[in-house]
Parts: structure tokens; C-alpha cells; sequence
């Protein structure tokens, strides 16, 4: 199939109509490849969601290109670079034009997404020089441009196809181990959405981590559509290989990986006018990209795993993806050196090439890193799946010691087994690839020293989800206190509804003796019938005496709280958690004795008032103060 010659357009920001295709440059004459397309959601691709926050920003998206007589359907790739101009500033003002700012975009639309780094410096500065003529109907260096594209991608035949404009180094510097995480669950296939708020990193950050996978930003002929599956029939086995070309060792070992054939999905870019695909009973799996705030809250329908670049984070939703995606002691070892690689080697004002220049830490160097874990993981699976078929064959012998695949995890190997990707690789590669390949992991063996003092030394006991093994105990000592501190409130509560009360009935005992006087014809003395405060010095000594108790407790869980942070933060040594006849530790016992004293001296004192109604509903509320507080506390140890 010939290659298709790359189109150029520009979208506009209409004031009443919105995003719209004004017109198309290298498209043949009388032809509409937007309506012969059915590309009616490309205006919305091209100018993306807070673009008007910059002052030029760039969108990637796929988009589905029709069946013809002359070329089968497949999927073609937008790159669109959005700028805007302040309308006062135009030579002549069209009377459209209403807004103070006029905001266009300038589309190319190519077959391949693997020159997108070439074409988007070309784009920018042809886009900028465009705006500063102040004239929009000047379109003649954008036809230039246009005729220029043939060529410019010529030129980049055979040259290096995995860089976008965002480096893995600054991938793996962000995300650290998380990037591995990130790696393996995309070859699960889930849900993945990407959301931020600066577009082009949002697309950047997701062409870097399917470039991870040799090849496959050569083969996204079926990435813009979950109904293609054109890979799949064109596969052809390999049956020859030359070990000494890189590219058919690759192909022997059945690379790449197919992430995006039948119900897959790939966008960097996707407009909320495209979810109805994403929500379709077909689209079993995608990697998408949205800057719209609207999606997060609904991350559970429409993700299994959310990247929110803005917060640095990553969020696996999925209760089975979490668990496949936990990574083995191998896998942590592995990552843990790429990143104290790139760390040694971080330039912050040269993020994409180390500091010494050297190869350590290079964009190649990461590349070759996950290739070799690749093919050592491809091996490895392969080596299982032989076992497997040929465990009722006695003397069975080979070289191979152990389990090897169990060093990528099982639960994850298991996992990718269920996949698309995982039949279609295991159809089309021979059943001996361990022979080719050592099924041996990078960084196969036990746990070592080593391996504990350098996760120690980068305090990655934080990043080992500490926070989501102890949400569970906060969660409990929060109800705890809030449980706590409503009952004390209701016992305040009765005790001045106790004093009110008792108020009003003198008042009223008063004025029924008060009148019986008058009734009688008795003398009236105004100094014996004048209302009196009722004695509140009891119920002023009982709450002190609740706050005193409530407090304490409050300081001796917060001192407990404030050591248990320090252990947890600041252990130099693996800890264990103690056995349940440990008993309690030294300073739990003295601050008990110092609650206990505290506790007689406001309570149990011979001077204290008798013991009233609402007395004893806050003695009673302190024991389920000292109760709850030993349920906190026992959650706390157990998790």
C-alpha cells in the first residue's frame, strides 16, 4: 500500500459554532477528507481542552481512515500545534472575528506516528511565523510546508523512531520504580487513562511508555479503532534468524508485543466527544489521554489504572490489576538500579542526557535495559509453557534451574496469559525460544543485603505503599475519635441540660411559694423570694474533670501516634512487629500509669462533690474512652 502523502489543515475556534475545519492543504481538489473520513471529531482533537491556557501547546491523536478501493482501513496519526493571537493585533479584523483572542490550530496528518519528533520542530516554527504575520488568509507558508513534508520524512528514513520530544530519563526520574509498575501493566492491557492539564506532555508521557516495546510505534495500523485487526492477519512465523541482526532477533522472538489489535484502543489525546467509544461493550482495553477534570470523577467507569500527571501519581483501581502488578523482588531490584542510574546521571538543567555524557543512563542505555528484560521475560514464559506440556515425560532434562518465569511474578505472568497480546505472540513463536534467549531474569536471585540497605538508603520503605497499608488503621482511629469526642459532646450536652432544668424548677418552686404567700396574706420579704443562681459548683468540677480525663487521653494517643511515626520513619533495620504476648511497651505503661494518676486525682479524690446524674455519664463516657482508645490501638498493631 502506497504511503499516504501527509495532509495539512487548519482548525479554528469559532465563537457560535466551536472547533471547526476551515481548510485543507495537499488534499485533492473537490475532496473533503474530513467528510470522507467521517473525522467529524477532529476539530476537537486538534484544539484540546484548556488549550487557551498557553500560549502554544500540541496534541497527538489517532484518527480512522476509511475503507477505499485503492487501500484497505487503517489508522492515521494528528499532530496539531494551537496557538492564539489577541484580535486588536490583526491587519484586517474580519467581522467574525467578536472575541478579544483568535484561536487556531495547524493539523499534519500522517500514516505514521514514528517522525513525529522531526515534524513538530518543523510545525512550530512554521505555525509561529505564520501568527506573526498578523493575517490569517496568507496561507502560503503553510502550503510550503505542506510540500516540504515528503521530503522532511524521507530524510528520517532509518533514522531512530522512539523519540516524541519527552525522554524515558525524565519518565523513569518522575515515576521512579512506578515506571516498571506502569510497563507491565500496560502488557495486561487494562483501562489506562493519562490525565493532565499541558496536553503535550500528557501524549508525551504515553508514546514513551509503548516506545518501551521494540517496534511498536512502527505497527499502530490498528491503534485508531478497536474493530481492526490487521496484525493479526498479516503475521507470518518467523523461520529463519540471524543472531546477528538486532531486528530479526526481535522478529524470531515475536516482537512487538500487539497492545493494540481487536477491542483495543490507543488515543493519546481523546476529547470527551469520543467516550461513547470508550464505554462500548467492544473496547475491551485502551490507553488514553485526557485534560479534562470531568473524567476523574468518573476514574472507576472509565479506568482501570489512572496516571494524573499533575499529581505525580498512579492510582490502579482494579483490585485484580493491583494485585498482578505488585512487583517481584527481581523486578524491584532491576528498577531500583535504572533509577539510582538515572539519578547519578540527572541534569536538571539537561534532563534528557546525562551529566557526564556518558552511556550510563542514556536514552539507549534505558532502551537496551527494558529490551533485554523483555526478551529475558518472552524466554522465561516460553521455558514455563514447555514444562508444562512436557511434565508427564520422565527424565525430562534441561539446563535450566529453577522456576525463572516466577521471578517476573506469577500472579502477573498469569495474568498476561489471560491476554490478547500474550495468544497472538504465543501463536506466532516457536515453542524453543528459551534456546535462543537465556530464560533468566536480569537480576535473578534472592534477596540480599544489598538489596535491603539500597531500599533502606532511598527511603523507598514510603514508596512500598506505607501510606495504603496503614489507610486502613487511620481510618479505624479516626472513627475512633470521632466516635469519642461526639460523646463527650452529648455528655456536656446533658450535663447543662441537667443544670437548666434544675434552673427553672427553683425558679418555679420559688414563685409557687412566692404566690401561696400572697394568697395567705403573709408579709412578703423580697430578700427571701428573690430568685437564686442554683449552686453549679459540682457541675463546674465535673467538667473539669471530663476535660482533664479527655484530654489526657488525647495527649497519651498522640505521644503513642508520634512515636509509632518516628519507628516507622526512621528504622535503620527491618522491624518486625512484636508477638501478641509481647505485652505492652515501656512507655505505653508509663503513660497508662500518668493517665491512671491523672484519672484519681481529678475523680477519685476524697475532697471530689458526690456523684451526680451527669457525673456519671461522663464516668461512663471516659470507660468508652479507654476502650475505644485499646481498639484503636490493637488495629493499629495488627495492620
Amino acid at each position: 500500500m502506497a504511503a499516504l502523502n501527509p495532509l495539512v489543515c487548519i482548525v479554528d475556534f469559532h465563537h457560535a459554532r466551536g472547533p471547526e475545519v476551515e481548510t485543507w492543504i495537499g488534499a485533492e481538489e473537490g475532496t473533503d477528507p474530513a467528510t470522507d473520513n467521517e473525522w467529524s471529531l477532529l476539530p476537537f482533537m486538534a484544539l484540546s481542552d484548556g488549550a487557551h491556557a498557553s500560549v502554544e501547546d500540541y496534541s497527538y491523536f489517532t484518527l480512522r481512515r476509511s475503507h477505499t478501493p485503492t487501500h484497505p482501513a487503517t489508522s492515521l496519526f494528528g499532530i496539531s500545534c494551537t496557538r492564539q493571537l489577541d484580535a486588536s493585533k490583526l491587519i484586517d479584523r474580519p467581522a467574525e472575528v467578536t472575541r478579544s483572542t483568535v484561536q487556531k490550530a495547524v493539523v499534519v496528518i500522517s500514516d505514521s506516528p514514528q517522525h513525529f519528533g522531526a515534524i513538530k520542530a518543523q510545525l512550530g516554527v512554521v505555525v509561529a511565523a505564520w501568527f506573526a504575520q498578523r493575517d490569517f488568509t496568507d496561507i502560503e507558508i503553510l502550503q510550503r510546508f505542506q510540500e516540504s513534508l515528503p521530503q522532511l520524512l524521507k530524510n528520517q528514513e532509518g533514522q531512530a523512531d522512539h523519540y516524541f520530544g519527552i525522554s524515558l530519563r525524565e519518565f523513569i526520574h518522575e515515576f521512579k520504580w512506578q515506571t516498571l509498575v506502569l510497563f507491565k501493566c500496560a502488557l495486561l492491557q487494562p483501562k489506562v487513562l493519562f490525565f493532565g492539564s499541558h496536553c503535550e506532555r500528557l501524549c508525551m508521557m504515553q508514546f514513551a511508555l509503548i516506545s518501551l516495546i521494540p517496534g511498536l510505534t512502527r505497527h499502530l495500523q490498528d491503534a485508531a479503532d478497536p474493530k481492526f485487526n490487521s496484525c493479526e492477519e498479516k503475521i507470518v512465523m518467523p523461520t529463519s534468524l540471524k543472531t546477528s541482526e538486532r531486528s530479526s532477533l526481535l522478529a524470531y522472538m515475536g516482537l512487538p508485543l500487539q497492545l493494540f489489535g481487536k477491542g483495543s484502543l490507543f488515543g493519546p489525546y481523546t476529547p470527551l466527544q469520543q467516550l461513547d467509544m470508550l464505554a462500548d461493550q467492544d473496547t475491551k482495553s485502551y490507553i488514553v489521554g485526557s485534560t479534562n477534570s470531568l473524567l476523574l470523577q468518573q476514574k472507576d467507569r472509565y479506568s482501570d489504572i489512572l496516571v494524573n500527571l499533575d499529581e505525580h501519581t498512579v492510582n490502579i483501581t482494579s483490585a485484580s490489576l493491583r494485585q498482578a502488578s505488585q512487583l517481584s523482588t527481581p523486578d524491584r531490584r532491576w528498577i531500583d538500579f535504572l533509577t539510582q542510574t538515572v539519578n547519578d546521571t540527572w541534569d536538571e538543567s539537561n534532563p534528557v542526557r546525562p551529566k557526564d555524557h556518558g552511556y550510563a543512563g542514556s536514552e539507549e542505555f534505558i532502551r537496551m535495559q527494558f529490551e533485554e528484560y523483555l526478551l529475558a521475560m518472552l524466554s522465561s514464559v516460553k521455558y514455563k509453557l514447555y514444562i508444562e506440556k512436557n511434565a508427564h515425560k520422565e527424565n525430562l532434562i534441561t539446563d535450566v534451574e529453577g522456576e525463572p518465569a516466577s521471578e517476573f511474578s506469577n500472579d502477573w505472568v498469569h495474568a498476561w496469559m489471560q491476554t490478547e497480546n500474550f495468544r497472538i505472540w504465543n501463536k506466532f513463536t516457536d515453542s524453543h525460544l528459551f534456546d535462543i534467549v537465556d530464560p533468566k531474569h536480569p537480576c535473578s536471585g534472592g534477596l540480599s543485603i544489598e538489596d535491603v540497605q539500597r531500599r533502606l538508603a532511598h527511603r523507598q520503605v514510603a514508596e512500598m505503599h506505607l501510606d495504603e497499608r496503614l489507610e486502613k488503621s487511620r481510618d479505624v482511629i479516626g472513627k475512633q475519635i470521632a466516635v469519642g469526642q461526639q460523646k463527650v459532646s452529648s455528655a456536656y450536652n446533658r450535663m447543662w441540660a441537667e443544670m437548666e432544668a434544675m434552673r427553672e424548677a427553683q425558679k418555679k418552686r420559688q414563685e409557687e411559694q412566692r404566690l401561696q404567700a400572697e394568697k395567705e396574706g403573709k408579709p412578703i420579704d423580697d430578700r427571701k423570694w428573690k430568685a437564686q443562681a442554683p449552686d453549679l459548683s459540682h457541675a463546674q468540677a465535673n467538667i473539669h474533670a471530663a476535660g482533664t480525663r479527655a484530654g489526657a487521653y488525647f495527649s497519651s494517643w498522640g505521644n503513642w501516634a508520634s512515636e509509632k511515626r518516628k519507628g516507622w520513619g526512621t528504622a535503620k533495620t527491618p522491624v518486625s512487629s512484636p508477638p501478641p504476648s509481647a505485652g505492652p511497651m515501656p512507655g505505653d505503661v508509663k503513660r497508662a500509669e500518668e493517665f491512671k494518676r491523672e484519672k484519681d486525682r481529678t475523680v477519685g479524690g476524697a475532697t471530689s462533690p458526690p456523684p451526680s446524674a451527669a457525673t456519671a455519664d461522663v464516668k461512663r463516657e471516659s470507660l468508652f474512652f479507654d476502650a475505644e482508645r485499646d481498639k484503636a490501638i490493637t488495629a493499629v498493631e495488627k495492620n
